[in-house]
C-alpha cells in the first residue's frame, strides 16, 4: 500500500478532505501497493474500499460514502478492455456516471466522484490521481452533508 502523506498538517491547517477510494483487487488495488513499494506519497485521508471488481460498485455504495462524511469518492479499476471480469468496469463507469447525475440533481457536485482505469505498475499514477482529487475537493469544500449527519 502506498505512504499516505501527513503534510507536515498544523492547528490552522486548510481542510483537508475525505476521500473513499473503491478499488477492484486486481489492477487498482495492484497501483497502490506499488505505489507503496515505490515511496510514493499522497495525501493521507483516503479510505480504502477492495471489491472483488469495479463491476460490483452500487450506486447505493456511493451514495452511502457521501452520507457517511466522504468529501469525496473515487473509484478505480482495471483499464477498459483488461478488466479481470471481462466488463465489470464498464458496468462500473455506467453507475459512476449515473451517480454523477444524480449527484448533481440534489446539489452536491458530480464533481466529488470520479473513475480511473490503471494497472498494476501505475503506482505514481494513483498517487497522482489521489492528489488532483483532494486539491479539486479543497476548491470545492467539505461535503455538505457533513454538518446534517445525526451523530
Amino acid at each position: 500500500m502506498g505512504l499516505p502523506d501527513d503534510g507536515g498538517a498544523t492547528a490552522d491547517a486548510e481542510f483537508t478532505p475525505e476521500i473513499t477510494v473503491f478499488t477492484c483487487i486486481y489492477c487498482a488495488y495492484m497501483a497502490v501497493d506499488t505505489a507503496g513499494a515505490l515511496r510514493i506519497k499522497y495525501p493521507a485521508d483516503i479510505k480504502l474500499v477492495k471489491l472483488p471488481c469495479t463491476g460490483k460498485t452500487d450506486v447505493r455504495y456511493l451514495l452511502e460514502a457521501f452520507e457517511q462524511g466522504a468529501d469525496g469518492v473515487c473509484v478505480v479499476g482495471c483499464p477498459i478492455g483488461n478488466c479481470h471480469h471481462v466488463n465489470g468496469n464498464v458496468r462500473g463507469r455506467s453507475r459512476v456516471k449515473y451517480t454523477r447525475k444524480l449527484l448533481n440533481e440534489i446539489g452536491l457536485s458530480g464533481e466529488r466522484l470520479e473513475m480511473h482505469f490503471i494497472s498494476g505498475g501505475m503506482g505514481a499514477t494513483f498517487g497522482n490521481i489521489i492528489k488532483r482529487m483532494t486539491e479539486r475537493l479543497q476548491a470545492l469544500g467539505p461535503n455538505p452533508l457533513k454538518g446534517a449527519r445525526e451523530p
